[in-house]
């Protein structure tokens, strides 16, 4: 069965986020697909905070690449490289990637002429990244570390 938010329009990050964390089990819970969970996390997501691009990239270990998951947006990077990127970076160093205004970040890769800030949240699997869950925002600072 299909789940929504009905997130008031003028709710706060903070009522949006809480929101979340309450219909998060609800929304996820029951499906033991990994693929459907992670495209209905982007679609979440994009839903409670309007952001430009939200999604995942998964770790190809044979190409030694990330590689375009579920998503909700504009078209996308198919594949991202070590050393390149805020996704790259999340992935090398796993570590959460804050990027206020992307202009700054070198070596940043433009998927979206739009994009001004970015979030990139690395996954972990028994110590190892297996994927990085990427949001782009068209607002300068739209994204921090309370993200």
């Amino acid at each position: 069965m299909a789940e929504t938010l009905a997130l008031a329009p003028d709710a706060s990050r903070k009522q949006r986020y809480e929101a979340l964390s309450n219909r998060w089990k609800s929304l996820l819970g029951n499906e033991p697909n990994r693929m459907a969970n992670l495209a209905n996390a982007a679609a979440v997501l994009k839903e409670a905070f309007d952001w430009h691009w939200v999604g995942f990239y998964l770790v190809d270990k044979q190409r030694d690449e990330l590689v375009l998951g579920p998503f909700q947006g504009p078209l996308a990077c198919t594949r991202l490289h070590h050393g390149k990127g805020v996704c790259a970076a999340a992935w090398d160093e796993a570590t959460v990637q804050v990027v206020p205004n992307v202009h700054e970040f070198e070596g940043h890769v433009a998927c979206s002429s739009l994009t001004e800030s970015e979030l990139v949240i690395p996954i972990v699997s028994v110590d190892e990244v297996v994927a990085v869950l990427d949001i782009d925002s068209v607002n300068r600072a739209d994204v921090s570390a309370a993200d």
